[in-house]
């Protein structure tokens, strides 16, 4: 790939630099993908100088300004260095990461962040700014999880529930054909929705997990027509705990795509229970895929 011409469906690559080690691998991370992409990296870095500037001096304003661009240039450098064709854009702001890294990805490009920044817990399992920034997410949003340099497991991952999961196999079906790899439709079904149809199944009845394996299908049937020259495999398990099928299953992936849920009836910005648990547990960097418009809440 020549890294000069982007790739239909994916836009440009925005990373939050922040100096921690997480955000370096994310940095690393997002870099590849913009050159898989043959889109644009941009390097973004919030001083977050606005809020506290009444309580700052113009000096201190300054050696944080000055401070986040010397990063800027040191994460350039060592991405240049590792992709010298890649069209490398620095933005340094005085406001929040989370609005700053909105406004630099726009309305087509995608977030990457690392799990952990640099705030004072520790125990954290994602990052106040993470957290921020996928909860109102409008557009892809990337947490870089795993090892700094992960060993390729040769597939990308896509965890289905439903029909409305179409937008998320789609994206996911964008990065598998990008990585040259093959993609893995998954869907997990809980196995306490089956405890109540029991009594169905021992008179003869079957519907439940008949539409267990249904439902993944019909997403199959549409990518495989949609991607004709993609490798595309779906199965459906039942487990005791969905989350934990798919961190399970996130060892075996480069990348796990997931749909962004909300809960009926909330008025804000929300995260559901499984996405929680994958941003803060997945072997492999989580994508998240915002869903838009009525129709795209579920039962916790």
């Amino acid at each position: 790939m020549d890294g000069t011409t982007a790739r239909p469906g994916l836009g440009r690559v925005a990373v939050g630099v922040d100096g921690s080690p997480s955000a370096r691998t994310a940095a690393m991370w997002a870099a590849a993908e913009a050159a898989l992409r043959g889109s644009t990296l941009c390097l973004v870095h919030a001083a977050d100088t606005d809020r506290p500037a009444p309580f700052l001096s113009q000096a201190e304003i300054g050696t944080s300004r000055q401070a986040g661009s010397e990063l800027l240039d040191r994460t350039a450098g060592a991405i240049s260095a590792r992709h010298p064709e890649l069209t490398v854009v620095k933005e340094l702001t005085d406001g929040q990461a989370p609005g700053s890294l909105r406004q630099a990805a726009a309305l087509t490009g995608t977030i990457v962040v690392g799990h952990r920044g640099l705030g004072g817990f520790s125990s954290l399992l994602l990052g106040s700014v993470g957290l921020e920034v996928v909860a109102s997410a409008t557009t892809p949003v990337v947490v870089v999880r795993g090892a700094a340099e992960p060993v390729e497991a040769g597939v990308v991952l896509a965890a289905i529930r439903d029909e409305a999961d179409m937008g998320c196999a789609r994206a996911a079906a964008r990065e598998a054909l990008l990585r040259k790899v093959p993609l893995r439709l998954l869907h997990i079904r809980s196995v306490r929705l089956s405890v109540g149809s029991r009594a169905a199944s021992h008179n003869g009845g079957g519907e439940t997990d008949r539409d267990h394996v249904v439902v993944p299908s019909s997403v199959l049937d549409r990518v495989r027509e949609e991607f004709p020259k993609l490798s595309v495999h779906a199965d459906a398990q039942k487990s005791r705990s969905v989350p934990g099928a798919l961190v399970e299953a996130s060892h075996h992936a480069d990348l796990l795509v997931v749909g962004g849920r909300r809960s009926p009836g909330y008025l804000g910005p929300t995260i559901g229970r499984t996405t929680l648990s994958l941003l803060q547990h997945a072997h492999c960097p989580v994508e998240l895929i915002p869903r838009h418009g009525p129709g795209h809440g579920s039962t916790p």
